[in-house]
């Protein structure tokens, strides 16, 4: 298996010293990552068990060629809730599994669609990722993520024609040809939600696309647009939190340089490991400041944590000692906080070559952020550290060659329709996000104190007034995309 580099539970996207490296596109806080369990063992389904059914389509591994190898079958697991399902001709929400086994992504973001298919009597499907979770091709996870041949069939484009052939077996099994079916997704979920939605129209009649940074290509964001959310996120809660973060890394690299400096930092910082270099200390501390961020979700607001132990009062008031304090707030009492232990799973593995082969997302450092200048995202070397992990070198442009997304609403306004792109405006993707209406159907909806895909969890007797708009809008919208589908088919 090619060696993976695990910071935070972020994954190597830019393996060089002048860029960042991008955060997963999980929906859920990396703090919580214990729950992934090695070799892609599934976490319990939510309570009332019972109205979810496991099942396995026998999937095709190659869409596109008619090569003998292409017609080769491998399980994907879906799985069905049709507890308030009204019947051929209701709805079906099919849920579209991302970066993870799908009970991970299920127990994170299916909550919302069990909170409202009551009131829509609409089935639920939740389609697995190919190669994660139990759908594995080729059966053997350790050899598929070791062999670049066999993880060749792991892209956007396989993914959503799978989703295409599990919805239409869906139909026929429950005898729905005129069911029309709404596609949701969170993060890269989301973007596969509105993929979907533009390649497969006859398909699916609408999408709901939470936190999906599809503009996140090419140069249509700038490279620092993620930091610089992260910065501003910082400087929102606290502008002293913010300046000691900001000239902690110049002290970090000045202890660091002298004799038996790494020992202190470990001390300082209470190390599972011995540092080998301050690198593997930063490198970890922003992946702890962009996860705040971008997880910076009520009640506890991460950030609002973090500024407000690095800003309070303590035994330890010196610059890395306020550093640690926020380090500590963030993640509980712990027997030790950096170079943890990590359990590689196909989870990590397959991420890390997704970002190195299509969902190639330029990430790197302005002169703006609190991170300092570190340099731009370099595709060169980001590109040969591809080819030593997998022997083959990255398509930076497919992504909008295949999908779009230059001049995105000059295009669509045209072109597509029935999309809901949502995010929250304190997550640092959604600077990646579409954040206007493109048309009268293609619709932007966001909070300015939302985070990564908060819309998609649970409703909660703690959810704030914008959270609770931002969902009641979205259904709105949903409803009435229902009732135009059902007086065309009427029509008919």
């Amino acid at each position: 298996m090619a060696k993976l580099r695990f910071i935070l539970y972020f994954f190597l996207a830019a393996a060089t010293t002048a860029s960042f490296e991008v955060p997963r596109l999980t929906m859920y806080d990396p703090r919580y990552a214990s729950h992934h369990l090695a070799g892609g063992q599934a976490l319990a389904l939510p309570a009332a068990t019972e109205d979810f059914e496991s099942h396995f389509y026998d999937q095709t591994l190659d869409h596109f060629n008619y090569l003998p190898e292409s017609y080769v079958t491998f399980r994907q697991r879906y799985v069905v809730n049709s507890k308030h399902w009204g019947g051929p001709g209701a709805p079906i929400f099919a849920y579209l599994g991302a970066e993870a086994p799908l009970t991970h992504n299920f127990s994170a973001a299916g909550s919302f669609l069990i909170d409202i298919a009551p009131s829509f009597n609409a089935l639920l499907l939740y389609i697995e990722h190919r190669y994660y979770g139990d759908s594995i091709p080729f059966g053997s996870r350790e050899e598929v993520f070791g062999n670049s041949s066999m993880l060749g069939y792991m892209n956007s484009q396989q993914a959503i024609a799978d989703y295409a052939e599990i919805i239409l077996h869906i139909k026929d099994q429950f005898n729905a040809s005129d069911s029309p079916v709404i596609v949701v997704g969170g993060s890269y979920g989301g973007m596969l939600a509105t993929w979907f939605r533009l390649k497969y129209p006859h398909l699916a009649i609408g999408a709901l696309a939470s936190s999906a940074p599809i503009l996140y290509f090419d140069d249509i964001t700038p490279q620092d647009a993620y930091l610089n959310a992260v910065t501003k996120d910082f400087r929102d809660a606290s502008e002293t939190c913010y300046q000691t973060i900001k000239k902690s890394w110049a002290e970090i690299d000045e202890i660091a340089s002298k004799p038996d400096g790494l020992s202190t930092l470990a001390r300082k910082f209470k190390t599972c490991a011995p540092l080998k270099d301050s690198t593997s200390l930063t490198d970890q501390l922003e992946g702890l400041y962009a996860s705040a961020a971008q997880y910076n979700a009520p009640p506890s607001y991460p950030v609002t944590q973090v500024c407000t132990a690095i800003d309070g009062p303590g035994p330890n008031n010196d610059t890395l000692g306020r550093i640690f304090a926020g380090v500590v707030a963030y993640y509980g009492k712990k027997p030790c906080y950096i170079n943890k232990p990590t359990q590689p799973t196909e989870t990590y593995g397959g991420w890390d070559w997704q970002t190195c082969s299509e969902m190639v997302m330029p990430m790197g450092y302005g002169n703006d952020t609190m991170f300092g200048s570190k340099g731009a995202f370099n595709l060169t070397e980001f590109s040969n550290e591809c080819r030593k992990k997998y022997g083959v070198a990255p398509r930076p442009h497919w992504v909008t060659t295949y999908y779009g997304g230059h001049s995105i609403k000059r295009i669509l306004k045209r072109f597509g329709s029935n999309i809901i792109f949502s995010n929250g405006l304190k997550d640092p993707y959604s600077r990646g996000g579409v954040l206007e209406n493109i048309s009268d159907s293609i619709h932007a909806i966001y909070t300015a104190n939302g985070s990564h895909c908060l819309d998609l969890g649970a409703s909660n007797v703690t959810d704030p007034e914008w959270l609770i708009a931002q969902r009641k809008e979205e259904i709105h919208i949903v409803h009435g995309w229902l009732t135009t589908y059902y007086k065309d088919l009427q029509a008919v």
